[in-house]
């Protein structure tokens, strides 16, 4: 974050301005918040970013979930990785993809969750999910067997 400066307002109100001046975050963070904001507005990405976060999926299936096309999903799919907001791993020929471990990606889906008042189906990716909406993952698909390595 870069140094807050103080800066003189035409009208001062209640003198709250000044601390709120003081917690602004600066141009490059707002960018960052902009960037991803962006990249789930649309509804097919949001959908599938959802879907993302609770469980570990790929192309086929997502398409079929979401009723969209293998390649419309693809291209979904890269742009969600190129914003770091999912992740994936190769398992043989099968690419599998899930919501990135990141506290952006656990912000953004609980957001989302909150604004649509969406119910959690109670399971949660990633393991810390209880950043997220307070939900752990089941014991069947914990990823102890993934590493760094595994993620392409």
């Amino acid at each position: 974050m870069t140094e807050k400066i103080s800066i003189s307002l035409p009208h001062s109100h209640d003198r709250r301005e000044q601390n709120v001046l003081l917690h602004m975050p600066d141009a490059d963070t707002i960018a960052i918040v902009a960037d991803a904001m962006k990249l789930l507005g649309d509804p097919s990405r949001l959908r599938i970013f959802w879907i993302l976060c609770h469980c570990e999926e790929c192309v086929l299936n997502i398409a079929a979930m979401t009723g969209m096309s293998s390649p419309a999903v693809s291209h979904h799919l890269r742009l969600l990785k190129s914003g770091g907001l999912i992740e994936s791993r190769r398992s043989g020929k099968e690419m599998y993809y899930r919501a990135a471990g990141t506290e952006l990606a656990a912000a953004l889906h609980h957001a989302s969750e909150q604004v649509a008042k969406i119910s959690c189906p109670g399971t949660c990716i990633p393991e810390d999910a209880a950043a997220c909406c307070g939900h752990s993952l089941p014991e069947d698909t914990a990823s102890a067997d993934r590493t760094s390595e595994d993620m392409a």
